[in-house]
């Protein structure tokens, strides 16, 4: 561009120059015809001898290179080089014998020229003419002059432009980090490849940026996040939470989704860029882990309860031997009417097999942790519609494990269990509305609303050897059934669900 510049500015002197020529070229062509003593000189016996000094004069100090006046039959009177004086007159005349001034480039006895012709008149006829020129070779002498200022602004201009280059390349490689636009390109071709075919979510942020450079598809549908940018705001409010720093496998619970969010933050030479965030779905492994745990503690209960079993049997089987036949009746039927007891009231008011064996399983859960656990006699229920059998585990299952682990905590802990089935009470409602009702109290000191509430956001656990995702898993089953859950700490400490039954219309 500078080059370009350079050539540009010596044609637009050139052209400036043949501009100026040519109009100084015709002031004095016409200054020396206008002069009375030019039109006198050439009436005279010998205009060469009065004109030659004059123009001669005139020509050194206008910076002409020559003035010629001749008869209109083109005979000089008057030239620069004496010998041509009396020569006839090479160039255009016709328009100037015609009255017109004109001006021509024209290659003369001096070389190519910028000329400029006019008459002389007399009384209104042409009686001569007058013609002053400035040689080709003297305009470029002109414009050559000025050349070291256009080459010196020129390489002036090359250093800026030159340190402005450097400066752009070292700033846009310190910004790509030195790669060239063709590794770039492969970059992005293959950053754009994997966030497509990943499986996991990945969210990206600059650093304390709001808005997110990258989200993949799979972010956009764990999240439920909208098409288009995507701000920090739109993440889960736990999510939104999360420090900048690096985060390992922490949980967090939306109202669909169990989701496991690493985060590590980027660096370059030392300062952070931004963090990466990536997300997977850990519902199904969760929900399948609580069933688990809740299958392994009805394990844990029935090998409990075969060993304290074979316990009672080597003590009836002693009595015996030693001849004490009523007090060994008396021992063993007196254990086995309280668990029968149990066990037939369960199945004959809880018509879910899953129900009353969770249930039973919890109550001997429970003694093992030296917890009274009670289902009251209000429990009745035909079946956990519109739970299905895991949601059931999930929900009883997480409520009474929490109120066994808050009552195991102080001396002569209890926990009290009511399932059942109550009408709704609106004024919508038919005689076939109905809501599954569970109510579990303990004896522990419970948690205030604003505890519960951060349960609902996130899995929260006031043990740090817990993930805290039971009342999450809670919360999140409730609010997909249209239920309603709440705390109470007065009389005591119990956590109440409801879950309607209603069918919409």
């Amino acid at each position: 561009m500078i080059g370009i510049g350079a050539v540009l500015a010596v044609v637009d002197a050139r052209h400036d120059s043949d501009v100026t020529t040519t109009r100084e070229v015709t002031d004095v062509a016409v200054a020396v015809a206008q002069a009375p003593s030019t039109l006198a000189a050439v009436h005279s016996p010998d205009p060469t001898a009065l004109l030659q000094p004059v123009t001669e004069r005139i020509r050194k100090d206008t910076g002409m290179d020559f003035i010629v006046v001749m008869a209109p039959d083109r005979t000089r009177f008057t030239h620069t080089t004496p010998e041509r004086i009396g020569q006839p007159f090479g160039g255009n005349i016709d328009r100037a014998l015609a009255g017109q001034t004109f001006t021509e480039t024209y290659a003369g006895t001096l070389g190519p020229s910028i000329r400029a012709v006019t008459p002389i008149y007399d009384d209104g006829r042409v009686v001569a003419l007058v013609s002053a020129g400035v040689t080709r070779a003297r305009i470029g002498d002109q414009v050559a002059t000025q050349l070291p200022v256009i080459l010196g602004v020129a390489f002036a201009g090359l250093v800026v432009a030159a340190a402005g280059s450097f400066l752009l390349s070292r700033r846009i490689r310190r910004q790509t980090h030195g790669l060239a636009p063709d590794e770039l390109r492969a970059m992005y071709e293959q950053h754009d490849a994997v966030l497509h075919s990943i499986h996991e979510g990945l969210v990206v942020f600059g650093p304390f940026a709001e808005y997110a450079e990258v989200v993949n598809d799979q972010a956009r549908k764990l999240l439920d996040l909208p098409s288009g940018p995507v701000q920090r705001t739109d993440l889960p409010l736990s999510m939104q939470r999360m420090s900048w720093g690096v985060v390992r496998d922490e949980m967090h619970v939306t109202t669909d989704r169990i989701l496991l969010v690493n985060q590590d933050v980027v660096a370059w030479e030392g300062r952070p860029i931004g963090t990466v965030m990536t997300i997977r779905d850990h519902t199904e492994l969760r929900t399948v882990m609580g069933e688990l745990d809740s299958v392994r503690g009805f394990a844990e209960s029935l090998r409990a309860q075969a060993h304290e079993s074979a316990n009672r049997l080597h003590t009836v089987v002693t009595m015996v031997e030693l001849g004490r036949y009523r007090e060994a009746v008396e021992f063993a039927t007196a254990e086995l009417e309280l668990s029968q007891t149990l066990i037939d009231r369960l199945l004959t008011s809880v018509g879910d097999p899953a129900l009353a064996a969770l249930l039973l399983g919890k109550v001997n859960q429970a003694a093992e942790r030296s917890v009274e656990l009670t289902i009251t006699e209000d429990t009745a229920l035909d079946s956990t519609a519109p739970l299905s059998a895991h949601e059931t585990v999930t929900l009883v299952g997480n409520l009474i494990d929490n109120a066994i682990d808050a009552a195991a905590d102080g001396a002569d802990g209890w926990v009290e269990v009511t399932v059942c089935q109550q009408d709704l009470a609106d004024d919508t409602a038919t005689d076939q509305d109905s809501a599954l009702y569970l109510h579990v109290a303990d004896s522990g000191p419970g948690m205030s609303a604003q505890t519960f509430a951060r349960a609902a956001e996130r899995g929260y656990s006031t043990k740090a050897d817990h993930q805290g995702l039971g009342l999450a898993l809670v919360h999140r089953l409730v609010a997909r059934h249209g239920g309603a859950i709440y705390t109470e700490r007065d009389p005591e400490s119990a956590v109440a669900v409801t879950i309607p039954r209603k069918v919409a219309p």
